[in-house]
């Protein structure tokens, strides 16, 4: 077993490419279509779930089935998705805070609260799109508890919940809730970012200005529709700004700092960072206060586009610092990049890493326009994703060898809990219990905690060999390494023999899955192979010859006694399990 699994995860990063997925053509699922459809197939609408959810599960393809053929199904569950209201982590961390407050209380303490809230609205939530959408623009608009954050749980907490209000919301309402929350204010120095002072050193800050516009928004090429790098006369890239742009939106976000507690008429704030209790915690999730007195009054300039005119190019001196972050935000909004550099990022966490220009072309032109004039709207973006014919359809010509992605590894763990129904006997996720150092120690990677801005993996990452050489990305495997690869196999392991409902030394904590279905046909070997591959891949036929037979070979090695057969079945459950978790099949999103 150990050498099966060992050419498993060699062959995961090879194979990461070469999944099946959708060629070109326009966007389908469109429930007025009066031509006839087939029904949804079970690969089909697991496919279609681990797009958009954390796991595909066989009760929410049953579900998805059962709501009309292809033209209609996948739309129908996109409609109920959007309608459902948004799991939140913060009122679970304000109520985890013990009455009254100790002296000395560890308020990083409540982090966990933080990580556990979070994985126990992706595994057991309603609203699984919401919640994939505000996961992937988690990762696109970064804070993390590693650093200045570790102290402030609550604004981290509320970060993500309004990443989730507004996953289906419009573009432009995010960047500026994003831009005004006191967390991301904290992560990248906006909050009690100063004018400058004559005579001395001291000038506003540009660490928020340059994240927003090369990771929020336009990146630092000017692009065309189709994602496409735009070329000068010399065939060069043409930058999207300077510094000159970059001390313009520095001035921009000036004066701006924590909001006055709502019983106080007045406030002033020294330029500190205070660690709140929660009496005044909920400074942590209002918006940013603009203190007149230290915004920069003089002209900024902003952004502008070969050809095309951006409104307020450049900031007059005298207006009121609100009105300067409006048109401040309205120039970068109305940025032609704006659509393909977040349309191809979306596409790239839910569907594929490389999506065709034709592709990218299609979900952008939504962004820009989605049918009734309105630019920026998510939820006809998120659409245009999930409906398309790269992602619905079958791979075709060239980009078959690289539809697809490699899974993150927490998209991996959700997804055998969800299978599993996973649960602890306290009813909690227990993420401090079931993860050694946490769960980034294991798998690379927890909500909430990046190691930088630039998110655990970068949407350009091409690992040295064929991917680049091909010229084409693989984002999520940066953080696949082989240290991280036997971590997770480590994990994958004791949750498949150890942690199960036949396990009698659990902590009431320890999450552990349901195997009773595979106990019972655990004696045949070809049907329990194809039952673990009904529930993890959505059928048998997703399972390559490979796997099958050598993952039937080593449950055969574990012979079923006449009596006492509870360890042999629940040894050989386990190989099977185990063997198709870790697979090539199981770790790639097709």
């Amino acid at each position: 077993m150990r050498g099966f699994l060992q050419r498993c995860l060699i062959v995961v990063a090879a194979a990461a490419l070469a999944s099946c997925g959708g060629g070109g053509g326009s966007s389908g699922g469109s429930s007025g279509s009066s031509i006839s459809a087939p029904p949804v197939s079970k690969v089909e609408a697991f496919r279609f779930l681990n797009q958009g959810g954390f796991g595909a599960t066989e009760a929410e393809a049953s579900r998805l089935i059962a709501l009309g053929d292809s033209n209609t199904a996948y739309t129908r569950w996109i409609d109920a998705q959007v309608a459902k209201p948004a799991s939140l982590l913060l009122p679970a961390l304000e109520a985890a805070y013990p009455n009254p407050v100790p002296q000395g209380f560890n308020i990083g303490s409540l982090n966990a609260v933080r990580l556990e809230t979070w994985f126990n609205n992706v595994v057991y939530g309603e609203d699984q799109l919401r919640q994939r959408v505000a996961f992937a623009l988690s990762e696109v608009m970064v804070v993390s508890q590693v650093g200045a954050l570790l102290n402030l749980p609550n604004a981290t907490a509320d970060f993500h919940d309004m990443l989730a209000r507004n996953a289906f919301g419009n573009y432009r309402t995010l960047l500026e809730e994003v831009t005004l929350h006191p967390a991301m204010g904290v992560y990248l120095s906006m909050l009690g970012n100063q004018k400058a002072v004559a005579g001395t050193n001291l000038r506003p800050d540009e660490n928020y200005a340059r994240e927003m516009m090369q990771l929020f928004s336009i990146g630092l090429v000017e692009l065309n529709v189709d994602g496409s790098n735009r070329l000068d006369a010399s065939g060069q890239a043409i930058p999207t700004y300077n510094q000159e742009i970059i001390e313009g939106f520095a001035r921009v976000f000036t004066g701006w700092k924590w909001a006055c507690a709502s019983t106080v008429t007045t406030c002033t704030f020294a330029n500190t960072r205070p660690q709140l209790a929660p009496a005044t915690g909920y400074n942590q999730v209002k918006p940013m206060q603009l203190f007149a007195d230290q915004h920069e009054i003089g002209t900024k300039r902003l952004l502008s586009y070969s050809g095309v005119t951006l409104p307020s190019a450049t900031i007059p001196a005298n207006q009121p610092g609100a009105q300067d972050l409006k048109d401040a935000l309205d120039n970068v909004f109305n940025h032609p990049n704006v659509g393909p550099f977040i349309s191809r990022q979306l596409i790239q966490k839910l569907v594929t890493s490389n999506p065709s220009p034709a592709y990218v072309q299609r979900v952008a032109e939504k962004f820009n326009n989605d049918g009734s004039g309105r630019r920026g709207n998510l939820e006809a973006v998120v659409r245009a994703i999930l409906l398309d014919s790269e992602a619905r359809g079958a791979a075709t010509g060239a980009q078959a060898a690289y539809a697809g992605k490699l899974k993150e590894p927490l998209l991996r763990l959700t997804q055998l809990w969800r299978a599993y129904n996973a649960r602890s006997a306290s009813g909690k996720i227990g993420a401090a219990r079931n993860f050694a150092g946490g769960a980034a120690a294991v798998f690379g990677q927890a909500q909430g905690s990046s190691p930088s801005v630039f998110n655990f993996f970068s949407p350009f990452f091409a690992s040295s060999g064929e991917i680049a050489d091909a010229g084409r990305v693989a984002p999520e495997m940066q953080i696949a390494t082989e240290y991280a690869n036997t971590q997770i196999a480590n994990f994958f392991w004791v949750q498949s023999l150890s942690r199960t409902q036949l396990a009698t030394t659990l902590n009431a904590d320890d999450m552990f899955i349901n195997t009773t279905d595979e106990l019972a046909i655990a004696a045949d070997s070809e049907a329990l192979v194809n039952r673990v591959a009904e529930k993890l891949l959505g059928g048998s036929t997703q399972m390559s010859a490979a796997l099958k037979s050598e993952t039937k070979a080593q449950i055969e090695r574990t012979a079923v006694p006449t009596t006492n057969p509870t360890t042999a079945l629940a040894t050989r459950t386990a190989d099977a399990i185990y063997l198709i978790i870790t697979s090539p099949e199981f770790a790639l999103q097709r």
